[in-house]
């Protein structure tokens, strides 16, 4: 009976997991870039209560009984599922149509990647920075951050499908510039570390940063200039998906109510 107990248990913590993770991808419904998350379950151990073998009257069981005992969660795993374009007024928003990330500098000097094209100018020392709304550095495919010198008229700025930055000539054509937004892509993008701010770390399990601008084994992405990536989360399933663990959570509960009162009555068959 105490084991009927624990497994609903664990069943209801599961599913609290649940509806955090379905929680948290409502609450960025409308946050750039972001890439909904979905659980995983995995069974506990199972505890044999008979095994296979023969029977007094030399009757063949060739079946065993285990019972189960619970449920918890093996991961949280990321739907890197192309999110709607949404077109907006800012020559400096860009959206990233196929696998590629972009690559921004965090403060603390390493490189972090992420779908948010939502960036701006600012000024830095020898120029202006294309930099995210938090003033990390955009990174160019030579990995160096992206600077303008003063000599350029920022309105007239931009960006091709391939992530060349272009300027209009004497003759009001677009040359490119030299300047490459970087694109990175991953054999393994579930793997990243997700992080706050829609950005994601390299880890082990991602494998290497692939730079779209020199690998040219890989399906090229294209940037789309004043478009942003809106959220792929997809408000209906995650209804459908919270009220399917409400039930489950109901039910497991039910399981320990039902598991209380059995021990009741045997309680009280002393009296």
């Amino acid at each position: 009976m105490v084991r009927s107990l624990w497994t609903a248990a664990t069943g209801m913590v599961a599913q609290q997991t649940n509806i955090d993770t379905i929680a948290n991808n409502l609450s960025n419904v409308n946050t750039q870039g972001y890439k909904t998350q979905a659980n995983e379950f995995k069974t506990l151990l199972y505890q044999t209560l008979q095994t296979r073998t023969t029977s007094a009257n030399g009757e063949q069981k060739p079946t065993s009984a285990q019972v189960g005992l619970g449920v918890r969660n093996s991961a949280i795993s990321t739907i890197f599922r192309q999110g709607p374009l949404m077109g907006t007024d800012n020559t400096t928003d860009f959206a990233i149509d196929g696998k590629g990330f972009f690559a921004v500098r965090g403060a603390d000097g390493n490189t972090y990647y992420t779908r948010n094209g939502n960036f701006k100018f600012a000024l830095a020392t020898n120029g202006n920075m294309l930099a995210t709304s938090d003033g990390l550095p955009v990174m160019s495919s030579a990995g160096q951050p992206i600077i303008l010198g003063s000599n350029y008229i920022l309105s007239n700025i931009s960006v091709n499908k391939d992530g060349q930055l272009c300027y209009p000539d004497e003759k009001n054509n677009l040359q490119p510039i030299g300047i490459n937004i970087a694109l990175y892509q991953f054999n393994n993008p579930n793997g990243l570390d997700r992080l706050e701010d829609s950005l994601y770390a390299q880890t082990a399990a991602s494998g290497q940063p692939m730079n779209e601008a020199v690998n040219n084994g890989l399906e090229k992405s294209h940037v789309i200039q004043s478009y942003l990536e809106g959220s792929n989360v997809q408000v209906v399933d995650e209804m459908v998906n919270m009220i399917v663990a409400q039930r489950a959570y109901e039910l497991n509960s039910k399981a320990i109510t039902a598991s209380d009162e059995m021990l009741q009555q045997a309680n009280n068959l002393r009296r």
